[in-house]
């Protein structure tokens, strides 16, 4: 069977979308995530025999009109599939229906996180959609498209919801994907079908390429979308072997690629098996071939830090988000300003670089907490910061809390503003959205426009070029922001 993979339009005229950014949107430095779900499961689906046409018209910066044409030079196919996401989604389900007003006997089948945790209501919306694929949507595609080819019924396929006449059936869940060696390198893929230079990560090196090497998530952060839409808890991992014969990939045939991007929730949640990546890259020398960073808890010991830099990290992403003690166990985030110090001045005793993740509007937020945690992140002095509202996405326990207290004041549509950059949609008592966007604003602003940061970000050019390009290429994208104190 012929199929399609779309992540779809979406102001353009302004700029790259990074719909799978944890918080889609346009970006202040330029980030553009690989749109790694639809990756995986077009990879999928190609190793199964099908025929695979993959559209990333966020990447390619293209309009709507010109992205129909591309679907039309592809001729025909049986499924479309479109990746989607909460502040794009009515326009995501407008541009499956022109597909569909197109080719009426194909299959529309919307993915992601949205659908995901809204999928009556998003089958509601327009008619010209033919189905959802709930949560982790490897397999769900890849089973459709086999039922579709040999026009079988959909009520076997798990996981998917689909029309029947004027009722919408929701199939019974699929299981999670246990064995993710049998899924092909996302970077395989990428080095076949896409340009890594269109893509940006501001805290690697570019150009870089993004991989999970697991699934599942064991920590229980009320925000989080992806555990809580689309993968789970379930801790689910990549052998050792399968993870470095990916980073061997990456070496030997993608020789222009400079970091790879881990994108694990908590790579380093299992310490025997990071250890085992860890040693298995030294051995083999790709520590000494290629950089890597990737999300990693505060409770990491130093131990590892230690390993970890020697294998080839240099970059760690700490999802710190508040040093309120109560804001922190509000959030059900698992962790301990303690353990925040200590991993701090841990990474930099390894040698690490952090890129450290800052949060506000939770539950408990005050004036005092958002200029306690400012405070806190100008004294820790990593090497970059990111400062946001609370977004709370659908089917999070984060949008039920704002939702139940009547404190959501946005519509979807309303998560991004005009320009695509991120809106908040949060009023809490005693705090507006106007004031959590303009606190981040001024937070980034205190952040990076400091004789301290600008005299680091120089010294960490001198000793890697590399490093300074990157530095560069993302503050000329953040220096409108700042200069706009959005």
């Amino acid at each position: 069977m012929k199929i399609t993979f779309i992540n779809p339009p979406f102001k353009t005229e302004y700029g790259k979308f990074s719909r799978e950014s944890r918080s889609p949107s346009i970006g202040h430095s330029g980030v553009l995530y690989y749109p790694l779900w639809l990756i995986y499961a077009a990879a999928v689906c190609e190793k199964e025999g099908h025929e695979v046409f993959f559209i990333d018209a966020c990447a390619n910066c293209i309009d709507r009109e010109a992205t129909l044409a591309r679907v039309k030079e592809n001729g025909e196919c049986g499924l479309y599939v479109f990746d989607t996401s909460t502040p794009s989604i009515y326009s995501d389900i407008d541009f499956a229906g022109a597909v569909k007003d197109m080719y009426p006997y194909a299959f529309t089948l919307l993915v992601g996180t949205h659908p995901s945790a809204t999928t009556d209501e998003t089958m509601a919306v327009d008619g010209r959609i033919d189905g959802i694929a709930r949560r982790e949507y490897d397999y769900i595609v890849r089973d459709l498209a086999a039922v579709l080819d040999k026009g079988e019924e959909l009520s076997n396929v798990r996981g998917l919801t689909y029309r029947s006449g004027d009722s919408v059936i929701n199939n019974p869940d699929a299981e999670p994907i246990t064995d993710l060696d049998e899924i092909p390198f996302a970077a395989e893929f990428i080095h076949r079908r896409l340009n890594p230079k269109e893509y940006v990560f501001a805290a690697a090196a570019y150009p870089s390429v993004q991989i999970f090497t697991g699934r599942g998530c064991p920590a229980r952060c009320n925000f989080c979308v992806y555990p809580q839409t689309m993968h789970g808890h379930a801790y689910r991992l990549r052998s050792p072997e399968n993870v470095v014969a990916e980073f061997e990939f990456v070496v030997n045939n993608m020789k222009g690629v400079k970091e790879i991007v881990i994108e694990d929730d908590t790579f380093t949640a299992n310490k025997a098996r990071t250890v085992t990546i860890c040693e298995m890259l030294i051995e083999k020398g790709l520590n000494k071939k290629i950089r890597w960073l990737c999300n990693a808890r505060v409770n990491l010991d130093l131990e590892t830090m230690k390993l970890m830099k020697k294998a080839g990290c240099h970059l760690i992403i700490p999802g710190i988000e508040s040093v309120s003690q109560e804001i922190l166990n509000n959030i059900k985030k698992g962790t301990t300003v303690k353990q925040i110090e200590d991993y701090i001045a841990n990474a930099k005793k390894a040698g690490l670089m952090i890129h450290a993740c800052y949060m506000v509007g939770n539950k408990g937020e005050t004036h005092e907490t958002m200029e306690a945690t400012l405070k806190a992140a100008l004294r820790f002095k990593t090497d970059t910061a990111q400062f946001f509202p609370l977004i709370p996405y659908p089917g999070t326990e984060a949008y039920h809390w704002a939702k139940d207290n009547g404190y959501i004041s946005g519509k979807y549509d309303e998560y991004c503003k005009e320009d695509g950059t991120l809106n908040c949609v949060l009023t809490l008592p005693g705090l507006t959205p106007d004031e959590l966007v303009k606190f981040c604003a001024k937070a980034r602003k205190k952040y990076y426009i400091r004789p301290w940061y600008i005299c680091h970000r120089l010294w960490m050019g001198v000793r890697d070029p590399s490093d300074l390009k990157r530095s560069l290429k993302a503050f000329k994208k953040l220096a409108k922001s700042l200069v706009k104190g959005e």
